[in-house]
């Protein structure tokens, strides 16, 4: 299908994706397409974060290798967050001329700014935690070996 034939893209519909969905990669799959490769590879470091996250609930928090695949999972949610925030605000002409082949698609209205508030809030949330979480488990690391526990 070429792009004068293709269904208009919906910026609301793409932000919220990325929000509720990005990592996972909906969003891409909504625009790209099925084909992209870049949508399949979104579930990857995903998958590895959340392996993290179950290997800290079930070996507890001594485990290392968690320490190092649960800020993946962070820093994957929190840029799907960040594509979230920049969906939604880039301008609709641009928009339109990227995603819809220069015809002009529906407008975003407010739940699109819903999206792009949610996404800011939630996404810094986890941004933060995910640092913090990162120095901590290194701070402490960095202390074990010092006193060569």
């Amino acid at each position: 299908m070429s792009p004068t034939n293709s269904p208009l893209k919906s910026k609301m519909i793409a932000t919220w994706l990325a929000f509720l969905g990005g990592s996972v990669g909906a969003h891409r799959f909504y625009l790209h397409g099925s084909r992209d490769v870049w949508a399949w590879l979104h579930g990857v470091p995903t998958a590895i974060g959340l392996l993290g996250v179950w290997r800290m609930a079930h070996l507890g928090q001594d485990d290392q290798l968690a320490w190092l695949l649960i800020p993946l999972l962070g820093l994957m949610l929190s840029g799907t967050q960040l594509l979230a925030i920049l969906y939604g605000l880039m301008p609709d002409e641009r928009w339109d001329a990227r995603f819809n082949g220069g015809r002009k698609g529906p407008p975003a209205g407010w739940l699109t700014v819903l999206g792009v508030v949610l996404s800011l809030l939630i996404g810094a949330g986890i941004l933060m935690s995910t640092l913090a979480f990162g120095m901590l488990r290194s701070a402490e690391y960095s202390l074990e070996n010092k006193n060569g526990n």
